[in-house]
């Protein structure tokens, strides 16, 4: 049974961010800001004047009291120790924002938008850096790598998703998840049944997660599957892919505050919220070969040199038999948003949905 945090939004909440020192910030429709203590109290509220729906909420990496949120095309950067007007605002994109991100250093921010747009934040200089229009679609999730601040990955909604060096304004290498469900959908059925034939979801890319390591990274699709990625160099490889719901994963989060950074949360359409052990799934003596079972082709990116054919193009295993959660939540309601917190020594799930109140989950061993 879920413990509710109430009183901190009228609205439905869209987004969750925990801080390193335990504050909780999560942003709504209608431009609320909320500020909740390690109780689940309201520590402080704030509403953007726009009324522009609060999407995404990101702690400082180096000040716990600083947080970016994104609202509407803007991005505004507020002092949670006293919620008044933004300390800073940069207006970043020309439609509005899914996602903002900022690296280790704190010395850039990306914002990722509806026309496919990531828009790359000098926070140094306190200017727009530069824009990166690579996704035909709406770009849904944008994260840096940890310990790599030139670097970060991006997906959206037209099925690709890219490795980005901001030394460059093309994607490093990129992977189109509609190429990697064809080879899918020969190994198991991913579809429905409907008229005697199937009905299948597009793999439209909706959410990223990078591990502490930075070379691991998950992408939530909406084909209910969970995508795993090893970053090798300046290109990528499917590590395991495997289906976690059955409808659209909006969200996934490496729990990077636990021992081992192979946990992994998702949260989907269909109301579950799963916790992921995928430690059994990947490689640790050779980041280029799986661990189990089934053969697989991985797709060469049309980014890729043909020098990399035979590397890209190589078999590969994964058993996606081995892959089940050691949680589930039956959170019964579509999930906004999820983060996995440490607060006070108890490991917690933090989910956000349609509703205006903050459901919180504890995390047995």
């Amino acid at each position: 049974m879920a413990v509710k945090w109430k009183n901190g939004h009228a609205n439905s909440i869209l987004c969750l961010n925990v801080s390193s020192d335990g504050l909780i910030a999560s942003g709504a429709e209608a431009g609320e800001l909320t500020i909740w203590s390690d109780q689940g109290v309201p520590h402080d509220q704030f509403k953007f004047d726009s009324g522009e729906d609060v999407t995404c909420v990101a702690f400082s990496p180096t000040c716990p009291s600083r947080l970016y949120t994104s609202h509407g095309e803007t991005v505004s950067i507020l002092d949670v120790r006293l919620l008044k007007e933004p300390v800073m605002r940069f207006s970043v994109s020309e439609d509005e924002i899914n996602c903002i991100s900022v690296n280790d250093n704190e010395g850039l921010l990306s914002a990722a938008d509806d026309s496919g747009t990531i828009t790359v934040v000098d926070l140094e200089g306190k200017k727009v850096s530069r824009s990166l229009r690579k996704h035909s679609n709406i770009c849904s999730a944008v994260a840096f790598r940890p310990g790599r601040p030139q670097s970060m990955v991006s997906c959206g909604l037209d099925m690709q998703v890219m490795l980005w060096d901001l030394k460059k304004t093309r994607p490093q290498f990129l992977v189109n998840l509609q190429q990697l469900s064809k080879d899918e959908e020969e190994e198991e059925d991913v579809g429905k049944q409907l008229d005697g034939g199937k009905l299948f979801n597009p793999p439209l890319a909706h959410s990223l997660s990078v591990a502490n390591c930075g070379n691991i990274f998950a992408c939530g699709s909406e084909d209910g599957r969970i995508r795993v990625f090893r970053v090798t160099g300046p290109q990528f490889e499917l590590e395991v892919g495997f289906k976690g719901h059955c409808k659209g994963v909006s969200q996934v989060q490496f729990l990077n505050f636990l021992p081992a950074s192979c946990c992994l949360l998702t949260g989907g359409n269909d109301g579950n919220v799963l916790l992921w052990d995928i430690s059994c799934a990947i490689a640790k003596d050779n980041p280029n070969t799986l661990k189990y079972g089934h053969r697989r082709k991985i797709r060469r990116s049309p980014l890729s040199k043909k020098g990399d054919k035979a590397k890209a193009d190589s078999e590969s295993t994964v058993d996606t038999s081995h892959m089940s959660p050691k949680l589930c939540v039956e959170h019964g309601e579509k999930v906004n948003w999820i983060t996995g917190a440490e607060i006070k020594g108890s490991k917690l799930i933090l989910v956000a949905d349609q509703s205006s109140s903050v459901s919180v989950y504890p995390i047995v061993s």
